[in-house]
């Protein structure tokens, strides 16, 4: 069970894989949020019992309806939150694994008989990958295997068409104050056409805070970029990250989304540590501020918060400054002429 979020979805992709690789018997199924759903549509070795979010007591009494009369043998209950632990009681397994003590949250320890191991200082993907570990999965490096239709990847070549490599920007997180400024944003892709000649590609969902900030960012550039900001579905989203050269991106979904599909991120970290939460397959590529953060906002070292610990306030990060990514781009560029 892992109902959301994008980013998370990612992480359990590759404990789906190796189960399957050490376990090739068993049959899994994932309770998990409609809209994470429809980006895994055809991952293999799965079945998906979709919950609706935003259903309300009609989305429950559906999930009760699908589980009334199976039976599992283990559950893995990935996810701490209150909705989730209630759920959880949907699910009929005598083993029933959860996360380790350090990440208990709202009693997610009455609703679990197990727990996962507790080591310090893991990645998220190393993480959910001792949900594996639990099962007698020995370790091995993650996988991905997105599935990303032909109908998709055909949709977003013709929408970018040819050219340069692109330098595709998702400015936003979902959480705004892990948000870069659209200025700088601006003077990197600026960068990246004029002195790189790269082809800049802005991606976006629908909301409020995406489509004004790619105004933002065209308004403060100097060269036209591609805006595709609410121009796509979520699944096509995909597909666009899956073509880019390097993707920018704060901590959010899509940085994850790009990794996940093999393409690199230079991911903007202080409100959180990349180490933890970067994009798994290009923490080198990070540019990772969350230390002078800790110092400036927490008053204290990075090493004495707890693990993960977020540190979001305003201007955070603003630590990053336009030529720290620029010399991540150009460090990129200098290893993928």
């Amino acid at each position: 069970m892992r109902l959301s979020a994008i980013g998370d979805m990612t992480h359990v992709v590759p404990v789906i894989h190796a189960i399957r690789s050490h376990l090739p018997q068993a049959s899994i199924t994932w309770v998990i949020g409609k809209l994470e759903a429809r980006l895994l549509e055809g991952l293999p070795g799965v079945e998906l019992v979709v919950f609706d979010k935003k259903g309300g007591f009609g989305a429950i009494r559906q999930l009760r309806k699908t589980l009334k009369n199976r039976k599992f043998d283990v559950l893995l209950h990935m996810q701490v939150a209150a909705r989730a632990n209630l759920l959880s009681t949907l699910v009929k397994a005598p083993v029933r694994i959860g996360w380790d003590k350090p990440r208990w949250r709202d009693r997610h320890q009455w609703f679990i008989n197990q727990s996962v191991q507790s080591l310090p200082e893991q990645h998220q993907v190393e993480a959910f990958l001792e949900f594996a570990r639990a099962l007698g999965v020995p370790p091995a490096p993650p996988v991905w295997n997105m599935p990303v239709s032909e109908e998709n990847i055909s949709w977003a070549k013709e929408v970018l068409g040819d050219g340069p490599p692109i330098l595709m920007i998702s400015p936003c997180s979902s959480h705004p104050l892990r948000n870069w400024q659209a200025v700088r944003y601006a003077q990197v892709a600026d960068y990246a056409i004029s002195k790189l000649e790269m082809r800049v590609v802005l991606t976006g969902g629908p909301s409020a805070l995406e489509v004004t900030t790619g105004q933002e960012i065209e308004f403060a550039m100097q060269n036209k970029p591609q805006n595709l900001i609410a121009k796509d579905t979520i699944c096509q989203s995909v597909a666009l990250l899956k073509q880019a050269a390097v993707v920018l991106s704060p901590d959010s979904g899509p940085a994850h989304l790009a990794s996940a599909v093999g393409t690199p991120v230079i991911g903007l970290y202080a409100a959180t540590p990349s180490k933890r939460s970067g994009p798994y397959n290009s923490l080198e590529l990070c540019v990772d501020r969350y230390a002078q953060a800790a110092r400036k906002f927490r008053n204290t070292e990075p090493e004495k918060l707890r693990w993960g610990q977020r540190i979001e306030f305003p201007g955070v990060m603003d630590l990053i400054e336009t030529r720290d990514v620029i010399e991540k781009l150009d460090e990129f560029r200098r290893g993928n002429r």
